[in-house]
Formats: C-alpha cells, sequence, structure tokens
C-alpha cells in the first residue's frame, strides 16, 4: 500500500484517532489543523487523498473542498468528508462539492479505513487503461 493520506481537522483527539487507524492500515499520513494549511501543504505536494473535516476555525472544510475540486492540479483528488455534520443538507453540500465519501463523527475507525481503500481503489480501476 504506502498510500499518502493528509487528514485535515482541527481537533488534535480526531487527528489521532485518524491517523492510528490509517497507518495501522499501512498508509502514510501527514496532518494539518485548518483549511489555510490544507491548501498549502497540496501546494507543496499532493497526497493519494484528503481526509477533510468540515467545521474548522478560518476556511472551512466545504471552502477547502470547493478550492481542491476547482483547481486544475487537484480537481481528482479524491476526498472524504468526515465531519459532526449530519444533516442531510450538509451531507448534500458535500457530495455537490465533489466529495467521494462523507462520514459522520463519532466515527468507526475501521468504516473510515474501509471507506479510504474503495475511494482509493475506485481511483486506481478508473485510471487503469483498458
Amino acid at each position: 500500500m504506502g498510500e499518502h493520506v493528509l487528514v485535515v481537522d482541527d481537533d488534535p483527539t480526531t487527528t489521532t484517532l485518524v491517523t492510528d487507524a490509517l497507518t495501522g492500515a499501512g498508509y502514510t499520513v501527514s496532518s494539518v489543523g485548518n483549511g489555510q494549511e490544507a491548501l498549502r501543504a497540496l501546494a507543496m505536494s499532493q497526497p493519494d487523498l484528503v481526509v477533510l473535516d468540515v467545521m474548522m476555525p478560518g476556511m472551512n472544510g466545504l471552502a477547502v473542498l470547493t478550492m481542491i475540486k476547482t483547481q486544475p492540479g487537484t480537481r481528482h483528488l479524491p476526498v472524504v468528508m468526515l465531519t459532526a455534520r449530519d444533516r442531510y443538507d450538509d451531507k448534500l453540500w458535500g457530495k455537490l462539492g465533489g466529495a467521494d465519501r462523507y462520514l459522520t463523527k463519532p466515527f468507526n475507525p475501521d468504516t473510515l479505513v474501509a471507506a479510504v481503500r474503495q475511494v482509493l481503489d475506485q481511483r486506481l480501476t478508473a485510471d487503469a487503461p483498458a
């Protein structure tokens, strides 16, 4: 495996739980604590997938998602939203914004790992020559 996942969340406890689950499954993980840091990290090097919170100070996750999906260099980048926002309209905005999955907190680490694996596998299948 070894794919690189960028975790964007302002809560250190969530970041630790996500990092532990993903590194335990063989992923390389880096993390940042807000949307601006996420955009800077993406400008420096591109991960294979982003796990993105919605409610963060400054630039929220939906704004970050919009930036990712409208920039030519990152529009193909898979994004898994992981947030406490669980209303129907929140999920709809995430999907309409281009999120590949929308998971809610509290979350099951195995479910997160399965979602990340599935999204990455789908990307590899889509990129494979016919």
